[in-house]
């Protein structure tokens, strides 16, 4: 999930459920559910937790929504067929099975007697409909890309219903894939494949206004979203699924910085926070002896500069990135930036995930080589001599301004060219000049994991014509090499030729690596088992909380 509004997000490697992506011939998702806990203290059943958050970009479609403002609020409100264990492990939710003798062929059937929060049922109709009104051309959804592996998806023309999708009866449909693909059970997590209930198609752009979902949690009120405050959620008493709230409900605030979250953190007046300000990187595990974490997760940031920006296109573009990136020392900034709560990157994806590899060919661009930048620099001016002022853009909201400026110092100092910070007010303003394409500079971008894999991290960035491309990177190469990997069955050898693609972003440098995240996160006096999960996001319907 794209361009999450802080810089210090999420957690860690785990391997994937035994049952998930197994090899052709077997159940692929079966009887992973449990029966729902329900023994909680009344106390802590009632009471209302809260957490920072940020204004969604968007309205809350599922399949429009690949920022982490608005898809915290989706993973609390919705239930899909499988969901996430903290430690990235595949549970069934809604889905009683997911077969496939070979990957490419799937038949769901799903849990019975499921409902929306206002009674409509879940079925497969729901899901059915919900993929192909994301997958349409016509509709322009952020996550369309989601959908291209399903057999009827097309680029080129609007196709309001997939061949690939079929509805067999009201608790199952089937899923026809183009070609075998390595990852698309373990995918089905994401928000992009929630259903929607048959009400949402009344009106869909009101429905986004106010969501009707069928997980753990329900708008607390068809006015809960208060647009740059906050969004109260309360307990969904109609979701059956394993993700029992042990609390009340949930109060997401959207905070104008990370300051003002820790300070109502040291306060006791938000109960936990997922994200720390760089000033309190050194002290906060101390202030929050027992009540903070500091983990490896599934994040990675970088920014990105887009070829049609002037003097990075061509040849010029392609060794004006590789300088910029040499002249950068990511290793001082992790240090001194982020007290060493950051670890330099070494490719493009997170070392958290299963296939991660540190010696990527090319990835020695990521090395700080003053000599070597300035060489290159040189090469690029004997093309087109430089002008201007090299900017990143970045949210102001999330903590950014430190690194961003020693990220533009270090390159100022190396290349000996102005370089600074373009500090917009929220992420969600920032969000909407980069989708729209009138940023005319450099910025910021990450990529919280949507699911547990290698390609999550390549395809829906850098594959051309995706959903979260903000660059509008384009390479027929990697293209390739990302289609060969999915089609292989056998992830070690999907993970393989996805490794090979990245050779090729090293040379391109669709975005410029920097590094890896942990989150960092701490909690107040009033709750307890608190515990975050594979992305960095904490598992909410854990959290108990005294009165």
């Amino acid at each position: 999930m794209s361009f999450s509004p802080g810089g210090t997000l999420q957690i860690k490697k785990f391997g994937l459920a035994a049952t998930a992506l197994a090899a052709a011939g077997v159940l692929v998702l079966a009887g992973c559910s449990s029966s729902p806990e329900s023994d909680t203290s009344s106390a802590s059943a009632t009471a209302i937790i809260s957490t920072n958050g940020s204004e969604p970009q968007n309205p809350l479609i599922p399949t429009n929504t690949n920022e982490v403002g608005g898809g915290k609020i989706l993973d609390s409100i919705f239930a899909g067929l499988v969901y996430y264990a903290a430690d990235g492990s595949v549970h069934n939710d809604m889905a009683e099975s997911i077969d496939t003798e070979d990957s490419q062929h799937y038949t769901v059937k799903l849990k019975a007697d499921q409902t929306f929060s206002n009674g409509d049922p879940v079925d497969a109709e729901s899901f059915v409909k919900a993929w192909n009104y994301g997958a349409a051309l016509d509709n322009a959804q952020l996550s369309s890309y989601f959908f291209e592996s399903i057999e009827g998806f097309s680029w080129d023309e609007n196709v309001e219903e997939m061949s690939g999708l079929k509805v067999v009866d009201d608790l199952t449909f089937t899923i026809d894939l183009v070609s075998p693909q390595s990852d698309f059970a373990l995918s089905l997590g994401y928000s992009a494949f929630y259903p929607l209930p048959a009400s949402a198609w009344d009106d869909i752009d009101a429905f986004g206004q106010a969501p009707i979902g069928n997980g753990p949690y329900k708008l607390a009120s068809d006015d809960a979203w208060q647009h740059n405050e906050k969004i109260s959620l309360v307990v969904n008493d109609t979701y059956q699924g394993d993700r029992q709230p042990k609390n009340g409900g949930l109060d997401i605030i959207f905070y104008a910085t990370q300051d003002a979250s820790y300070a109502d953190l040291q306060g006791d007046n938000v109960d936990v926070v997922d994200q720390i300000p760089g000033s309190a990187l050194a002290s906060y595990q101390d202030e929050f002896d027992g009540r903070s974490v500091n983990q490896a997760v599934a994040v990675f940031q970088s920014f990105t500069i887009p070829a049609r920006l002037e003097h990075f296109g061509g040849e010029e573009g392609e060794l004006r990135r590789a300088a910029i990136s040499h002249a950068i020392n990511r290793e001082e900034i992790t240090d001194v930036i982020f007290s060493g709560t950051r670890t330099p990157a070494h490719d493009f994806t997170s070392p958290v995930i299963d296939g991660y590899s540190e010696d990527v060919e090319g990835s020695d661009v990521l090395d700080f080589d003053e000599a070597k930048a300035q060489e290159l620099w040189a090469e690029a001016d004997a093309i087109s001599p430089w002008t201007g002022e090299f900017k990143i853009a970045y949210n102001a909201d999330g903590g950014h301004a430190e690194w961003v400026d020693a990220v533009t110092n270090s390159i100022k100092n190396v290349l000996g060219i102005e370089a600074s910070g373009d500090p917009y007010p929220t992420f969600a303003e920032a969000r909407t000049k980069i989708t729209d394409r009138t940023i005319q500079t450099a910025f910021r971008t990450g990529w919280q994991g949507d699911y547990p894999s290698l390609y999550n991290f390549l395809g829906p960035i850098y594959g051309t014509g995706a959903g979260s491309n903000d660059g509008d990177y384009s390479n027929p190469e990697f293209d390739a090499l990302l289609a060969e990997g999915r089609s292989l069955s056998d992830l070690d050898a999907a993970n393989e030729k996805f490794q090979e693609a990245q050779t090729i972003l090293f040379t391109d440098l669709p975005a410029i690596p920097l590094w890896y995240s942990t989150v960092n996160g701490a909690w107040g006096t009033k709750v307890s088992n608190v515990e975050f999960g594979w992305n960095s996001v904490p598992l909410y319907y854990e959290i108990e909380k005294s009165e």
